[in-house]
């Protein structure tokens, strides 16, 4: 997905369609120049060609985006939203909230059941995760070379599942034991050589300030005068959001969270803590697959799942907040109840990559609350859905690999 950030807003587009210039949204009211949003306008075509990614909205091509200078946000007019659900594949487009609604206010509106832990049901994830990767491995082991690519990306998806564990663990979602959710966070991350802790602090801030403009630490549009500083940073940007974004997220992954500078001095001996056993498992686990397996073994069992792994963490990252309507807004317009509610997308997979993933694409209740358990994610979406139906962002996505 490449994408660069201009005056007031920047672009979603699918390369199979380019709309002309009466598909262009007329600006209706000026807006506040630190107010970045998503619009239409014509991809240059030096940059319209991309192959195929494995999972779109809807229209099955690249989603790719690029900046524009336009004003108000096309999500104050019902005729624009349905007009954008049309073109991307969105089943809805949810209304503004209103200024004046909190994130308290949200909150209180949801059963209190959905906050409830449940150890069978946590336990249960953690069994569907394991088994699932398992038979990951046998099929990686059992099967011809013609069906790896199939076999890679069930282990992939399934070792996202082990994320999505230590997720709640990070949370505090898991399990009323908090040591239990220290040590089963930290190992439910060691397979994908992610340091448990340095992400948990990272995520925190992507929670407390989601779209904030230059603070979310999940992503942020790149800016007009970064796009054009340099014709191969701009194209690194457009192959780097395009067709190179799982790369993306291993450079996130490097860049963020193995730098003990980058965290307060609070935080260092529980991040030195988590680097301490990803590097023991790199020093033990891989010269064990290795010796067992040699490296067309560790390529097979653990790099080809990983990548799958980085495919699912950044197509995750990009689908949960990102749609032409949202905005990303600078700290002091920024809005927390209009940027967990509006600013966070709901999507519906397939069933078989919702199971092995535990419904974190069920995200905008998780963003309501963190402290909702994943297996409650459901039933915290449905009472959203009867209170706040007509604020909410839902797509669906297909895979085009099954």
């Amino acid at each position: 997905m490449a994408c660069r950030l201009a005056h007031s807003n920047f672009l979603f587009l699918g390369p199979q369609k380019r709309p002309n210039e009466g598909n262009r949204i007329s600006p209706q009211s000026s807006t506040s120049s630190g107010t970045y949003l998503l619009k239409w306008k014509s991809l240059p075509q030096r940059i319209s060609k991309q192959n195929k990614c494995l999972i779109s909205i809807r229209k099955r091509g690249n989603v790719k985006a690029v900046a524009v200078s336009v004003a108000p946000s096309p999500a104050d007019n019902a005729e624009e939203r349905q007009q954008l659900c049309q073109e991307y594949g969105f089943r809805q487009i949810g209304e503004p909230l209103p200024d004046n609604v909190t994130l308290r206010d949200i909150i209180e509106t949801l059963p209190k059941k959905v906050f409830e832990i449940d150890d069978a049901k946590a336990w249960k994830s953690v069994l569907t995760s394991v088994t699932s990767y398992a038979l990951g491995m046998f099929m990686i082991a059992k099967a011809p070379w013609y069906l790896l690519p199939l076999a890679w990306a069930w282990t992939g998806t399934a070792i996202t599942g082990f994320f999505v564990i230590g997720h709640d663990c990070a949370h505090k979602s898991f399990s009323r034991n908090k040591l239990v959710e220290d040590i089963l966070g930290t190992l439910a991350f060691l397979p994908l050589i992610y340091p448990y802790e340095p992400w948990r602090f990272k995520h925190d801030k992507h929670h407390a300030k989601t779209n904030m403009l230059d603070e979310d630490t999940a992503w942020n549009p790149i800016k007009e005068e970064e796009f054009e500083s340099s014709p191969i940073l701009r194209k690194a940007i457009i192959y780097g959001y395009g067709p190179f974004r799982p790369w993306m997220s291993i450079a996130h992954w490097l860049i963020c969270h193995f730098d003990v500078k980058k965290f307060r001095p609070n935080e260092v001996n529980r991040v030195k803590i988590s680097l301490a056993c990803v590097f023991a498992f790199m020093a033990i686990g891989w010269p064990l697959i290795i010796y067992k397996t040699g490296i067309i073994g560790w390529i097979k069992f653990w790099l080809m799942p990983w990548l799958g792994y980085h495919f699912w963490m950044s197509t995750f990252t990009m689908v949960h907040h990102t749609a032409p309507h949202i905005p990303f807004k600078p700290s002091e317009e920024w809005n927390a109840a209009q940027a967990q509610l509006n600013g966070t997308v709901h999507c519906d997979y397939p069933n078989w990559i919702e199971i092995l993933c535990h419904d974190i694409n069920v995200h905008i209740p998780h963003h309501i609350s963190p402290r909702i358990p994943s297996y409650n994610l459901r039933a915290a979406h449905q009472s959203l859905q009867e209170n706040w139906g007509k604020v909410r962002t839902m797509c669906v996505c297909e895979c085009v690999f099954f």
